[in-house]
């Protein structure tokens, strides 16, 4: 079964939507009428949602987010099989397990969509700051497109999640957090490299890279069979929660769903921007960021997109503990889920705020436990005269 045509238009300003501006190019450093020296805002991709198909939601599934093409920006660069990835019962609560895409995280629904631009505009190159899971998917699908990529890594990131983005053929520089964001703009200006991370004062990223993430909640809505009462999801800058939610609006906007899901954003105590931002009636906030071991979504620098879907879905926005994180992370560990530490932020905000809903409730585990802080360092003790009673005893 083959990919149908993209419907989409435009890119519409989340600063305005009465703005709109052209599909092509994306515009990677925010809406350039409503942003200010202190707030980016984000854009996100418009479509011809007359025309979308009757049958889109109810067709054969593909190999890959393919099967919603309508939904999608074009879709130039080849899969890698993203997509489609299981979801799991546990004691009344379902796990949506991202880490089981192809580079075991949730970036590659973004970076199918993020690298398929870069190929679509004629970009020599693809460039990203990451701190592990978003490079070594970008890494990925610009090899699996053909294309070089630069992934700025911070110094703090883990040797072995380094070594993952290296094997895809990626040219890795490590170099303080701070500096990350100023060079990968003058890459994107003196090397003309497609830009598939944030360029903006505060977070706007790729206007396209929601729009990966939206089919998770298409696949949601067809596992469940309903729209969820709930969903908890690990937070960053806020990309990831706005796809989610934007899934689910264009369900009910289609008269394919009924409603839309209470969306909650789940951020480490440590830093908290989204959380910060909805407190204080701002668009976006930079916030002072501690230390937590939940590094891949540990931020100071806020966007709206998170904002704005705790605000339009009637959610919260959430801090977790790395204690509430690690007791999470325990418990799937235990149901044979095992997710990094950032992974489990989800399902710990939603123990931690001990509320009943009526209707499922879904937490969303983005990433693969291996890329954790400190995996691979334990050496573990070498039984020299081993009996059938160390299985027992054996820790």
């Amino acid at each position: 079964m083959n990919a149908r045509p993209s419907l989409a238009v435009a890119q519409r300003s989340l600063g305005d939507p009465s703005l709109s501006y052209p599909l092509l190019p994306p515009l990677t450093r925010g809406c350039p009428e409503t942003s200010t020296p202190s707030v980016a805002y984000p854009l996100e991709v418009d479509y011809d949602y007359a025309r979308v198909p009757g049958d889109l939601f109810a067709q054969a599934p593909l190999p890959d987010i393919a099967r919603w093409s309508p939904l999608l920006p074009p879709l130039a660069a080849p899969t890698l099989g993203e997509g489609g990835t299981p979801l799991l019962e546990f004691d009344g609560v379902y796990v949506k397990d991202e880490s089981r895409n192809p580079t075991w995280s949730h970036k590659d629904r973004l970076n199918r969509v993020t690298v398929s631009a870069a190929v679509t505009t004629g970009a020599p190159g693809v460039v990203v700051a990451s701190s592990g899971n978003h490079g070594a998917s970008a890494a990925a699908y610009a090899a699996r497109a053909g294309l070089p990529a630069v992934v700025l890594a911070s110094a703090e990131s883990p040797p072995v999640v380094q070594t993952f983005v290296r094997s895809y053929g990626a040219k890795v520089l490590t170099v303080p957090a701070d500096k990350r964001w100023p060079l990968l703009r003058e890459i994107v200006d003196e090397l003309g490299y497609h830009p598939v991370s944030n360029q903006s004062v505060t977070h706007t990223g790729h206007p396209y890279g929601p729009e990966g993430y939206k089919t998770i909640a298409y696949e949601l809505f067809a596992q469940l069979g309903r729209v969820p009462a709930a969903v908890f999801t690990p937070t960053g800058y806020g990309e990831l929660v706005y796809g989610v939610w934007k899934g689910f609006a264009e369900l009910l906007r289609l008269g394919v769903a009924a409603g839309t899901p209470a969306i909650f954003t789940c951020e480490p105590a440590a830093g908290g921007p989204t959380a910060r931002a909805l407190a204080t009636g701002e668009p976006a906030v930079i916030v002072p960021a501690g230390r937590s071991a939940a590094y891949a979504i540990l931020c100071d620098v806020g966007g709206h997109r998170g904002v704005r879907a705790v605000r339009d879905s009637g959610g919260q926005a959430l801090l977790v503990s790395d204690d509430a994180m690690r007791a999470a992370q325990r418990e799937l560990a235990l149901r044979g889920v095992w997710q990094e530490l950032s992974g489990a932020a989800g399902l710990a905000a939603f123990r931690s705020l001990g509320r009943a809903f009526d209707g499922p409730v879904v937490c969303v585990a983005t990433s693969s436990g291996f890329k954790d802080l400190g995996v691979g360092e334990h050496r573990t003790e070498v039984l020299e005269n081993p009996t059938w009673r160390d299985a027992i005893h054996s820790p």
